[in-house]
């Protein structure tokens, strides 16, 4: 994460909630999808409340968990910083089907490793791909992230064998 959050990492943040397994997976989920805490204390995407019945019943805690978890956030201003301003992309990997876009998942052997994003998406630019979007999966939020690639185009079985060339390619995958 960014300098501004004080040098959090998930493992830090989720440590702050070390003696509360239900209270982590309510910060798993706001991290994972996005979900802002307003000075009210409340879940919110933007500027729609989520309410809290709901964003438990996700977790399968007691809406309680989740008004704690709130609170504990409002109450740190490290954690304060990193929810009130954490928001959500949309992603284009599902309506891919719908808009006749072209998906490529790359699993690698080393997601920490330094130019993935890079090397992939210079090998598409080479066979004159747009690139419509790009998603990495951060390596802390999953045990197996991935980089996903939405294009307009298929891709050329020159270019698969390309990426599937690159030393840190593990396996890909096109939808």
């Amino acid at each position: 994460m960014s300098s501004d959050t004080g040098g959090a990492t998930f493992d830090t943040i989720m440590e702050k909630f070390s003696d509360s397994p239900g209270q982590q997976q309510v910060i798993r989920l706001l991290l994972e999808r996005g979900f802002s805490v307003n000075d009210d204390g409340r879940v919110v995407s933007g500027g729609i409340e989520i309410p809290n019945t709901e964003v438990a019943r996700e977790v399968d805690v007691d809406r309680r968990v989740v008004n704690a978890t709130t609170s504990a956030i409002l109450e740190d201003e490290q954690l304060t910083r990193i929810f009130q301003n954490i928001s959500a992309i949309p992603s284009l990997m599902d309506l891919a089907p719908v808009l006749d876009l072209t998906v490529l998942t790359v699993a690698v052997s080393n997601a920490e490793e330094s130019g993935i994003v890079a090397a992939v998406t210079d090998a598409i630019a080479d066979h004159d791909i747009t690139i419509r979007q790009v998603i990495s999966e951060d390596p802390e939020f999953t045990d197996d992230p991935r980089l996903y690639v939405i294009t307009d185009e298929a891709f050329p079985g020159e270019l698969i064998t390309d990426i599937k060339a690159l030393p840190f390619v593990h396996r890909i995958e096109l939808q």
